[in-house]
């Protein structure tokens, strides 16, 4: 995909004025219009359901909110003269660790657009509907370019292949470490540190469910740590899978990475959180770095702290690194400990969590731009766009 230095001039001059005036207003409206909008979508496309769309995330509504922040977004990005890089790659990883087709975007332009002008009556004009469809398509013009490339440059052409479980330990007591290894001999893409997959498996109704999971070790190795959820679909079913048993797994991808610069990095992270900096670390110590790491954890529990011999194994292995925890309720501060000069922040975790590192960071006098984050499932908050 081609970067640009601004998006704006992509927006006809008819509908710039229209956007304009009505992002507000639309943007007040969206979360219903998104709920609106799955329920049409699901109730004409139901097999979108076996394995494409999370039924967790519908009922929580984290998935409607999630849709209605990035179009909104685009919008304003646009709007202000940005181009929307960073949004689009986000989501295009997102979307191309599931499979998404370019023939979707079609179908869900027909029930969210129905859903639009459902809720907003005689205030969905032509000209309002039309301007609102070039952003539409502006924004889904970008993700296909964006997915199109992320699967050519794989080595295999597949959306999902079959792994079989190779290993399944407690790494805490809610949490199991799974090592998978392939069932044929697909190519094999290697992930770079900080990078996910997708899981996908049967639910108790047999309708398949997907799942993101951080790969805690970058290259071939599929390593994934699963924290259970009783009340989920997914995790319960990986929870109970024996050696030998077959998931779907997708190519690995996922925008946060490692960078190449030799900057002080800071990973922050709390709970299950630590996963993808366990990935960034292994990466870290497996090329000799020399690169000054702080790892800031906070956790329920020294015992509920997943992976805990894995990550201090390899803070120990980094000739610059430290580590420094905040348990039993603590609450991590950026004032306990002396960051270095000119960090890169990367926080994963819970949002509320994420939300109050990013203050503290900005606080702290690090450029918002520096602080970087991973979000398990839908993203909701879109912070670094």
């Amino acid at each position: 995909m081609t970067e640009t230095p601004s998006s704006v001039s992509l927006l006809s001059d008819a509908a710039q004025p229209i956007v304009a005036a009505t992002a507000t207003a639309l943007a007040a409206r969206m979360p219903e219009i998104s709920v609106a909008f799955y329920q049409r979508l699901f109730d004409a496309h139901p097999e979108l359901l076996d394995g494409m769309f999370s039924r967790a995330n519908q009922a929580t509504g984290r998935q409607a909110s999630a849709l209605a922040s990035s179009i909104v977004t685009f919008a304003v990005l646009m709007l202000d003269g940005d181009h929307p890089i960073d949004l689009v790659r986000r989501i295009a990883h997102r979307h191309a660790s599931l499979g998404v087709s370019p023939q979707q975007y079609a179908v869900v332009y027909e029930h969210l657009f129905a859903a639009i002008a459902a809720d907003l009556g005689d205030a969905a004009t032509d000209a309002v509907v039309a301007a609102w469809t070039e952003v539409y398509w502006l924004f889904a013009d970008l993700l296909v370019a964006e997915e199109s490339r992320l699967h050519n440059s794989q080595p295999n052409p597949a959306f999902w292949a079959e792994w079989r479980v190779a290993d399944s330990t407690l790494a805490s007591s809610t949490v199991r470490s799974m090592t998978f290894t392939p069932t044929d001999d697909t190519p094999i893409a290697d992930a770079l540190p900080g990078q996910y997959v997708s899981v996908r498996v049967p639910a108790a109704d047999g309708l398949r469910q997907v799942r993101q999971y951080s790969l805690l070790s970058p290259g071939q190795v599929r390593r994934i740590a699963v924290k259970r959820d009783d009340g989920g679909e997914v995790s319960p079913v990986l929870h109970g899978l024996q050696p030998g048993a077959i998931v779907e797994i997708s190519n690995p991808y996922g925008e946060l990475t490692l960078d190449e610069s030799d900057r002080p990095l800071v990973l922050a992270t709390a709970g299950i959180g630590c996963t993808p900096a366990l990935g960034f670390l292994e990466g870290l110590t497996a090329a000799g770095s020399d690169r000054r790491v702080m790892v800031l954890h906070a956790d329920r529990s020294h015992d509920q702290w997943a992976l805990r011999s894995e990550v201090a194994n390899n803070v120990q292995q980094l000739k610059n690194g430290t580590l420094h925890t905040w348990l039993d309720g603590r609450r991590m501060r950026l004032e306990d400990v002396q960051l270095p000069e000119n960090p890169v922040v990367v926080m994963c975790g819970p949002l509320g969590f994420m939300k109050s590192l990013r203050d503290q960071a900005v606080a702290a006098g690090i450029a918002d731009e520096d602080v970087r984050y991973e979000m398990f499932g839908p993203d909701v908050w879109l912070k670094s766009v």
